[in-house]
């Protein structure tokens, strides 16, 4: 089958090798020249099935309330006029119940999980480097409060197979001596021994190279216009160097995707969620994190990459505006330095935003949508690194009518929320 996949991110590449290893035709198009330059070279590097809640949970409506009102605040919402965004923030809230956060919390975990695995599988067999750590993730909480209230969250992807202890202060520099100075500063931590981190931008390069030995084409720096259908099938994709035409055509462009399908009248219920990123020298190897970790409190991820340590942090809901001043990252810089003090090179550091796509429950969008022709493999929101080689499996069986591995219900495009 000859197939367009739109979106050259780690979700896009990781899409591509799923179905050329299949034997199917495979052309990769993006507006951008790089491969996943985009979100994927902004995410904080965290492989991390343990920390897949659902952000539309009982506690999200009064931090959106705090936010609104201007407190500094992980999840930021500034009031504007934008429809889409009312929208998607009325579906937000009705996924807030107790019952409904759980249920989408389980659908994460479950793909979290199962890409975890095929990460790893894809990357051994694919000879892919990554600046790969498998020594866990540490959850950082600085009181007692809230170090209980995250061992009563994590009890429900214990039950669920993940392995989660709680540490103490010094059990948490046993395990992260880059942390000995601050142990006062944190009553304990999660460490789940499974999580891992990852230079997504480097492995999707990598896979790229993987899938032009399998014949798939990039189409790097291709200006999509926009997609036509004659009401059952999308018929091409508009390009202003001319139409693609294709068997199946494949929407992975990630927070962009809305914009794509917004062309032939389709809304789909994903909204762009800004974050902040920080890419940083390591000057002191011996000081440095050996693993990732999320400090809780103020939600600063962080991932070791080498010779270099990513820095993630913020949720802000302003649409498709990437600009940024010093002051953006400012808590990002103010946590390295407490964490890692003289670790971070911050004059040599690269600042940049990226959009990650979210949708109102949490689970992305993977599978047939309304056209008999056009798939879907997007709305990952923060861990679309995680999620990716396990979301392109998925996809690539449904596609081929097979069955896949995880009951794709949850992830449905279409009605997905019928069954609840």
């Amino acid at each position: 089958m000859k197939i367009a996949v739109i979106g050259a991110g780690v979700v896009g590449v990781a899409t591509a090798h799923a179905l050329a290893e299949r034997g199917h035709e495979v052309t990769v198009y993006d507006r951008r020249a790089d491969i996943a330059s985009d979100a994927s070279a902004s995410t904080g590097g965290l492989i991390a099935p343990g920390h897949s809640y659902a952000w539309a949970s009982p506690s999200a409506p009064a931090m959106l309330v705090r936010s609104l009102f201007g407190a500094d605040t992980s999840i930021r919402v500034r009031p504007r006029a934008d429809a889409a965004l009312i929208r998607w923030g009325l579906r937000f809230l009705r996924e807030c119940t107790p019952g409904r956060s759980q249920a989408n919390t389980l659908a994460k975990f479950a793909l979290a999980q199962y890409s975890q695995r095929l990460t790893d599988e894809v990357a051994a067999r694919e000879g892919i480097e990554f600046c790969h750590t498998d020594r866990g993730v540490l959850y950082l909480y600085r009181d007692e409060a809230e170090l209980v209230a995250a061992e009563r969250k994590s009890a429900l992807l214990r039950e669920h197979g993940r392995m989660q202890k709680t540490l103490g202060p010094e059990e948490i520099v046993a395990v992260e001596p880059a942390l000995a100075h601050g142990r006062n500063r944190f009553a304990g931590a999660i460490h789940d021994t499974t999580d891992a981190s990852g230079d997504p931008q480097r492995f999707a390069a990598g896979l790229a190279e993987s899938c032009r030995r399998l014949g798939v084409q990039f189409r790097l720096g291709t200006d999509i216009t926009g997609l036509v259908t004659d009401g059952s099938r999308v018929t091409h994709i508009s390009c202003p160097d001319g139409d693609v035409r294709a068997e199946a055509i494949v929407v992975a462009a990630g927070a962009a995707s809305p914009l794509l399908t917004r062309t032939m009248g389709i809304s789909l219920p994903i909204y762009p969620a800004k974050g902040y990123s920080v890419t940083a020298p390591v000057k002191d190897a011996d000081r440095a994190p050996r693993l990732g970790g999320i400090d809780e409190r103020t939600l600063v991820a962080w991932s070791p990459f080498g010779d270099q340590i990513r820095m993630s942090a913020t949720a802000e809901f302003v649409g498709y505006d990437r600009s940024s001043t010093p002051a953006d990252y400012a808590g990002i810089v103010a946590a390295g330095d407490e964490l890692f003090p003289g670790v971070v090179d911050w004059d040599s550091a690269h600042y940049r935003t990226g959009l990650r796509p979210m949708t109102p429950d949490g689970p992305p969008l993977i599978g047939l949508g309304r056209h008999d022709n056009l798939y879907y493999n997007t709305g990952h929101g923060h861990i679309g690194w995680t999620m990716a080689c396990g979301s392109a499996r998925m996809l690539a069986d449904l596609m081929e009518g097979r069955r896949p591995d995880l009951d794709p219900t949850p992830y449905a495009p279409v009605g997905r929320r019928r069954h609840r």
